[in-house]
């Protein structure tokens, strides 16, 4: 009995891993390899780091609005169809010849509908892993891994075809992975998020007000803001900092692959080590260890075993830093709160550090070389360690209030 009720829990699952896979398969080739497919277009570093950020600010807008939306309505899975179907064709315009501004617009709508896709489907998901309020880092972990898969297996399969036919396929390899997104957008449950009985006389919506002004909650959000905008120097400048190194395009594939690895590894089993410690202070072990790796990248990254070494870092960095996020806002936004908190954390902490750095990198690195927009992320880390403490601090001192 007690194992035809796991698998029952399980099957929901399922399909949010495969979404899961195939959407960040789509990311694993889209995102380290879009700089190379322009910088092939003969554009200059400058408007490169301008296009890139264009997801970013997506990111700014998109996601909070499909979040209220499917806050409202409950029904995340369909808009999650919409949305990946409408990415689909907009990427069609990727095959049309045309300058900057065509390729501007063609990334912009496709990134309006793509960027806000991953907070409903884990607004969804963290509605299905939570047991009796309880965030199961296990579960979720053992879904989340499969994106980590997909992102693998196409980063290293790109890495090796751009390095074989050159990068005049990119476009193709866009539309094969959302084909995938699409597909598996179809397989997801209809699920719909009842709304609690307190809110239901009236059809009221809960109130963001309360919960943002809780101390925690605004150190939580400018941590996450900094930490990710030291690692946008990896999501934007990574490939062409070892492409300026000298480094060839599948070696660069094999370093995307140790990171996701150990990414893999550590969603495996971060049931067993995420209890240990308050989530707080996982804020602030991974941000320390972001300006670590900053920092060895920025003084050493001619040195391929430091960039190994690096990379292998991205466990903490990116994979626990993820999850204790995403146990944190679903802890500080419990049901119909959870599609506005994931958008406001994507906004937050994507969105505009997103803009920031890729503009701010692109230009950094045009007047003074790669090398600083590391130095310049491992200063961001340094800040996120300070607001990290000071989530710790504030979640102490509300407790001892209560």
């Amino acid at each position: 009995m007690q194992r035809l009720r796991t698998l029952g829990a399980r099957r929901p699952l399922v399909p949010f891993a495969a979404l899961s896979a195939s959407y960040f398969a789509h990311i694993g080739f889209f995102n380290p390899y879009l700089p190379l497919w322009l910088k092939s277009l003969g554009l200059p570093l400058v408007t490169i780091g301008v296009l890139t950020s264009l997801q970013s600010l997506t990111r700014l807008f998109a996601p909070y609005g499909w979040g209220v939306l499917s806050d409202h309505t409950g029904q995340r899975v369909p808009l999650l169809r919409w949305c990946s179907t409408l990415a689909l064709v907009i990427s069609a315009g990727l095959w049309v010849p045309g300058g900057t501004w065509w390729i501007a617009a063609v990334l912009l709508l496709m990134f309006t509908h793509t960027s806000a896709m991953m907070p409903m489907s884990e607004a969804a998901m963290a509605h299905l892993v939570s047991q009796e309020g309880s965030f199961d880092a296990r579960r979720y972990g053992r879904v989340r891994l499969w994106g980590s898969l997909g992102f693998l297996a196409t980063v290293f399969a790109a890495g090796a075809w751009f390095e074989q036919f050159g990068m005049a396929d990119f476009p193709g390899w866009t539309l094969a992975t959302l084909v995938a997104v699409v597909a598996s957008t179809w397989l997801l449950p209809r699920l719909e998020e009842s709304q609690p009985s307190s809110s239901t006389s009236h059809g009221a919506r809960p109130a963001m007000a309360p919960v943002l002004r809780r101390p925690q909650v605004r150190w939580f959000f400018a941590s996450a803001c900094f930490h990710v905008l030291a690692h946008i120097a990896v999501y934007v400048f990574f490939s062409l900092y070892l492409d300026a190194l000298g480094y060839r395009k599948s070696t660069i594939g094999v370093l995307w692959v140790v990171s996701v690895v150990v990414e893999i590894a550590w969603f495996f089993t971060q049931g067993r080590w995420l209890p240990r410690w308050p989530l707080s202070r996982w804020l602030l072990v991974c941000a320390a260890a972001m300006a670590l790796r900053m920092g060895m990248m920025a003084a050493a990254g001619a040195w391929l075993l430091v960039l190994v070494v690096a990379q292998m870092l991205h466990a903490l960095t990116f994979a626990a830093h993820h999850t204790a996020c995403m146990a944190l806002l679903s802890e500080y936004f419990p049901g119909r709160l959870r599609g506005r908190g994931q958008a406001l954390y994507t906004v937050l902490a994507y969105g505009l550090p997103g803009v920031v750095g890729a503009l701010a990198g692109g230009a950094l690195g045009d007047a003074a070389g790669l090398a600083s927009v590391y130095w310049a992320a491992m200063a961001a880390s340094v800040l996120s360690c300070l607001c990290a403490w000071k989530v710790g601090r504030s979640t102490l001192k509300e407790r001892s209030l209560e």
